[in-house]
């Protein structure tokens, strides 16, 4: 999976999107937090990539910078 930092995933049978915070290829894990955020901030957890796939909508990529 070609990932990015700010691209938009999905668990596996999950339908909620979540937003790549960080990747550690070395390990094949990364962070991601919810998308979009909560009005209290979105808590940021470690998934392995084997967890995660594209989004179901056409692949989003949200700057970092921006929020």
């Amino acid at each position: 999976m070609d990932l990015h930092q700010g691209d938009c995933v999905q668990l596996l049978n999950g339908k909620e999107q979540f937003q790549v915070i960080g990747i550690d290829d070395d390990h094949n894990r990364c962070w991601v937090r919810r998308w979009p955020l909560l009005p209290n901030g979105s808590p940021v957890f470690e998934v392995s990539m084997q967890h995660i796939t594209c989004s179901s909508h056409k692949t989003q990529r949200h700057s970092l910078a921006n929020l």
